[in-house]
C-alpha cells in the first residue's frame, strides 16, 4: 500500500500478543518517514519483530508539548508521520492529544489505523451490559481523591470502565465495593492477550476477596468494569435526592442545601443546584 505524504497516521498496536497487529498497520509503519512512539525502547520490540526499520522519536507525556511543533514542521514539509503508544490504540489514556489537535488546526490529514484496544477487548468478554458504557481511565492514586471520584459516579446507569495499576488494584476494588455496594456485578480483565491473561466476573465483594487471596492477581495491568445502577434504582435514587433537597430547603438557604445534598449523595453540585432552583421556585 502507498502511504500518503504529509499525513498523520494514528496506529493501533498490540496490547500484549505481538500477533495482534493488522497487515495495514505494519505496512504503514514501514512506509512512513518517522514513528512517534511513547517509549521507543518498548516499541522496538514490535518493530524488530516485523522487521520495521523506520526511524523513531520519543513522544510521551513529558515530551509531547515540546515534540508536537517539531512533528508539525515535518508534517507541513510533506513527511508522513505515525503515532503509536506502548500498547493498544493511541490517545486512550495515552499521549497524542496535542499533536492531533494541532494537526486539525493546520489542516493536516489524520488517518486512523484501527486495531487492538484494551477497553473494547475487555468489554467484549465482561458479561456486563455493553450497549452503553463510560470510560473513566485511571482513578486518582490517593485514596481520598479516588473515593471522591467514585462517589461522583454513584448514580451512573452505564457500565463503568476503569484502568488500574497492580499496586492499587485491591484498594480500588475495595473502594468500589464500599461506594457502589459489594453485591454490584463487576468484571476484571488482567494481562489481556498475554500468557497469564485472567478474566473474572462476580460481585465486587467476590472480586475483592479473590484478589486479596492470590498475590498473582495483584500483578499486571487491569481493566475493571462495574455494572451501572439499574434504571429502577437510578430513578429511585433521583427521587431520594430530590426529596432530600426539598427537606433541606425548608431549613437552610439554597446554597447550603445544595452543598449538604452533594456531600451526602455524591451528586454533582451544578446538577443539584438546578434541581434546587426548580424546587424553590414558587408555583
Amino acid at each position: 500500500m502507498s502511504v500518503i505524504k504529509g499525513a498523520l497516521y494514528i496506529v493501533a498496536t498490540p496490547i500484549g500478543n505481538l500477533d495482534d497487529v493488522t497487515f495495514r498497520a505494519v505496512e504503514v509503519l514501514r512506509g512512513v518517514d518517522v514513528i512517534a512512539a511513547e517509549d521507543t525502547r518498548h516499541s522496538k520490540l514490535l518493530l524488530n519483530h516485523y522487521g520495521i526499520q523506520t526511524p523513531c522519536i520519543a513522544y510521551h507525556e513529558h515530551s509531547e508539548r515540546q515534540a508536537t511543533p517539531k512533528l508539525m514542521d515535518r508534517l507541513q514539509a510533506g513527511h508522513a508521520v505515525a503515532l503509536i503508544s506502548d500498547a493498544g490504540t493511541p490517545l486512550v489514556s495515552d499521549p497524542g492529544y496535542h499533536l492531533v489537535a494541532a494537526a486539525h488546526t493546520h489542516g493536516i490529514r489524520i488517518i486512523p489505523i484501527p486495531g487492538a484496544s484494551a477497553v473494547i477487548g475487555a468489554l467484549s468478554v465482561s458479561g456486563l451490559p455493553t450497549d452503553r458504557f463510560v470510560f473513566e481511565g485511571y482513578l486518582p492514586a490517593k485514596a481520598a481523591a479516588r473515593r471522591r471520584r467514585l462517589a461522583d459516579m454513584t448514580g451512573e446507569a452505564r457500565t463503568m470502565v476503569f484502568f488500574e495499576a497492580p499496586h492499587r488494584i485491591l484498594a480500588s476494588v475495595r473502594d468500589m465495593a464500599l461506594t457502589f455496594g459489594g453485591d454490584r456485578p463487576a468484571t476484571y480483565a488482567r494481562e489481556l492477550t498475554k500468557t497469564f491473561e485472567t478474566i473474572r466476573r462476580g460481585s465486587l465483594d467476590d472480586l475483592s476477596t479473590r484478589i486479596a487471596a492470590d498475590g498473582d492477581q495483584q500483578r499486571g495491568e487491569f481493566v475493571v468494569m462495574v455494572q451501572g445502577l439499574p434504571e429502577a434504582r437510578h430513578h429511585e435514587a433521583g427521587e431520594t435526592v430530590e426529596h432530600m433537597l426539598a427537606v433541606l430547603l425548608r431549613h437552610v438557604p439554597l446554597k447550603s442545601a445544595v452543598s449538604i445534598a452533594a456531600e451526602l449523595s455524591g451528586e454533582k453540585k451544578n446538577l443539584l443546584y438546578q434541581k434546587a432552583v426548580q424546587l424553590a421556585r414558587p408555583d
